[in-house]
């Protein structure tokens, strides 16, 4: 009995130690699994020939910060002519339409009224009543001068006419008012219309009137503009007024033609701010464009003053799932791609915020993409 259970004790030693045999065997088969760096690229020297790639050093340069602004094209109230006629009247004709160019002294309406037969009438009636006046004046001084007149008669033929002086020049400035020369009424030459000039060289934004309608005193015909000055007000927060002076330069665009920069300078800044916290900014163009209008809605990007801050290479920086990033090198032809804070960019420079995080590290300057697509080829590969 006892030599069994020694049989049994000895097979079951066996049958152990081949066990932990074969699995020491197993763990050392088994090789170590070593994770992947999914931020870290290694090129061969095959690939470094056939795209060089250049590294340097955060570099300090004097950069513009840029303050984004918006606003409308305007032009300045002295620009904006209102047209209208001061006695009214039925509009005979016209020929404006919005967007139509005039120059100043071009006849814009024609406008019939029976109250300028009047003024005429009245004007040729006090032109004949002090010419009577001027010749009994006349009289009466030479009657006064042979003691024929006594002084009260004289003076009160002086007196009238210079009343008549007095009426014919009133009348004459009203005539002036709608347009007609005192000096071309004659009795022969009594006319019912007047012609309505346009002031100034620009072109019509407003036509309020049509053909045959009467139109009063304080009704505006039509609205000229003179884009001479037209210029770009901008709206700027409180907070960043502090940015602002005359004389900074900006660049300015549409929504619709985002590509088409207008440059410009700040000609002046109002010291009044509204209820909204915002203040007024009135910029100049280099250059008057045509398709530049009253009321159109603008973007603008001024240049503040410059500071020192360290820069790249625009190529410098990668954008890979919505983030931006360099590569550093980390040893020869080894490279990580690591996140970048990025700022202004100007004359193929840009800004770098987080600069702190590269100090005394090489960032690739040249063929960054390049590096970017070899390190999405290795992770699709991986996977």
């Amino acid at each position: 009995m006892k030599t069994k259970i020694l049989i049994y004790i000895s097979l079951a030693l066996v049958c152990s130690g081949m066990l932990t045999a074969c699995g020491r065997k197993e763990e050392t088969t088994q090789p170590a699994m070593v994770p992947k760096d999914e931020y870290r690229v290694t090129l061969t020297d095959a690939q470094l020939r056939n795209a060089p790639v250049e590294t340097r050093q955060l570099a300090a340069q004097p950069v513009a910060a840029v303050l984004k602004l918006n606003g409308k094209i305007d032009v300045p109230p002295q620009n904006i002519i209102s047209v209208s006629t001061p006695l009214g009247g039925y509009l005979k004709s016209t020929r404006l339409l919005p967007g139509m160019k005039v120059t100043k002294g071009a006849v814009i309406a024609i406008v019939e009224n029976p109250q300028f037969v009047q003024l005429q009438q009245a004007y040729l009636e006090a032109k004949s009543k002090l010419h009577f006046a001027s010749l009994d004046y006349d009289r009466q001084k030479l009657l006064n001068q042979s003691q024929a007149s006594s002084d009260k008669i004289m003076q009160q033929a002086q007196s009238e006419m210079n009343s008549q002086q007095i009426l014919m020049n009133a009348v004459a400035q009203q005539l002036q008012l709608v347009n007609i020369s005192p000096a071309s009424v004659t009795p022969d030459n009594i006319r019912r219309s007047i012609p309505v000039y346009s002031s100034i060289n620009g072109y019509v934004s407003k036509v309020n009137v049509n053909i045959g309608k009467y139109v009063n005193p304080s009704d505006i015909l039509f609205e000229l503009v003179n884009p001479d000055d037209i210029h770009l007000n901008l709206k700027v927060y409180e907070k960043d007024l502090e940015f602002l002076r005359p004389g900074l330069r900006l660049v300015a665009y549409t929504n619709t033609n985002p590509d088409k920069k207008y440059e410009g300078v700040v000609h002046l800044i109002s010291r009044n701010v509204d209820a909204g916290g915002l203040a007024e900014v009135h910029c100049h163009f280099e250059k008057y464009d045509r398709d530049l209008i009253p009321g159109i809605y603008m973007n603008a990007e001024v240049q503040t003053e410059t500071t020192l801050t360290h820069v790249l290479p625009e190529e410098s920086v990668v954008e890979f799932e919505g983030k931006t990033y360099v590569f550093i090198e980390e040893k020869t032809k080894t490279y990580r791609l690591t996140p970048v804070t990025v700022g202004t960019m100007e004359k193929g420079f840009i800004q770098v915020l987080n600069d702190q995080d590269f100090s005394g590290k090489n960032i690739v300057t040249k063929n960054a993409y390049t590096l970017l697509m070899k390190l999405k080829n290795t992770e699709e590969t991986t996977e």
